[in-house]
């Protein structure tokens, strides 16, 4: 099939971008990558008066460090995230995260930003913006705002993003000195969306014992979630294999998998707690300075 005609803007700045949004509010999409809006449009499940290309945006793909902080463009690619080495020095789990998206003509079109504003809970982006507490800046003719990504992801292909707002940088937590991480996914095929994700950080105290942890989960609920107030319970244990299954067994039981016919509640849940148990397996392995 072919996509319902269509007014083509091609914005040159942020300033030109959201003045579009906010001429045509809700009739309006923005193109970045187009993964996500292109096949949409093609089935006509999707069927925007005007599409505005924000593509041609100067600096829009950006990678710098600000602080202890990664600063990322919206545009930038999945692929160019993978292989940055500030990112895979500063935050390994994000630069691993974005190179298990896809395939490869997907990674090298697909965007951050686009990723996060489709909100797919099964995609990897999400998941660790919600694991890294990541602020994510949205722009309108009104001004800008950060938002958090715990209030970012609001449901299911649901974002805090207005319609007049453009999602514009997000700034993602480098991992403290020493942390180890670790990433689980489970899909069908290679390259497919995952079924369940988990994604972990740990750091430990000169005993060996657990300082801080986190952990999130992808593909289970409508939303990713997050460990919370239970990763500040496990200061002190002794993080052997035992603590992570209880850990993630915890974790967990307080979920309500999503159900489908396809994937049955009660097989995501169970999924979830293996994936999650590696996760933080690796994360443990790796602070301790060795490798998975």
């Amino acid at each position: 099939m072919k996509p319902a005609a269509f007014v083509y803007h091609g914005a040159r700045s942020i300033d030109e971008a959201v003045a579009l949004l906010a001429s045509h509010g809700d009739d309006a999409k923005l193109l970045a990558g187009g993964q996500s809006l292109v096949p949409m449009m093609n089935m006509r499940l999707a069927q925007p008066r005007h599409v505005i290309d924000i593509n041609n945006i100067a600096q829009g793909d950006a990678i710098a460090l600000d602080g202890d902080r990664l600063v990322l463009g919206a545009l930038v690619r999945h692929e160019a995230v993978a292989r940055s080495a500030l990112v895979r020095t500063r935050c390994p789990i994000l630069a691993a995260a974005a190179a298990s998206i896809g395939h490869y003509a997907i990674r090298t079109r697909g965007t951050l930003g686009g990723s996060l504003a489709h909100a797919d809970p099964a995609a990897q982006l999400p998941l660790i913006m919600t694991l890294l507490d990541a602020a994510l800046e949205a722009r309108s003719v009104r001004g800008s705002r950060m938002v958090g990504a715990a209030q970012f992801f609001t449901g299911v292909f649901a974002t805090a993003l207005a319609p007049d707002e453009l999602l514009t940088t997000v700034q993602v937590p480098c991992l403290p000195t020493g942390a180890g991480w670790g990433f689980r996914l489970m899909s069908r095929r290679v390259g497919d969306f995952a079924i369940a994700a988990a994604a972990a950080t740990v750091t430990l105290d000169t005993d060996g014992g657990i300082d801080t942890v986190r952990a999130a989960l992808g593909g289970v609920e409508a939303t990713p979630v997050s460990l919370g107030g239970l990763g500040a319970a496990q200061r002190g244990h002794s993080p052997d294999r035992a603590w992570s299954a209880a850990l993630a067994k915890s974790f967990v039981a307080a979920r309500q998998p999503l159900d489908d016919p396809r994937v049955p509640a009660v097989y995501r849940r169970e999924l979830a707690e293996v994936l999650l148990t590696r996760a933080l397996d690796d994360a443990v392995v790796r602070a301790r300075g060795g490798s998975p």
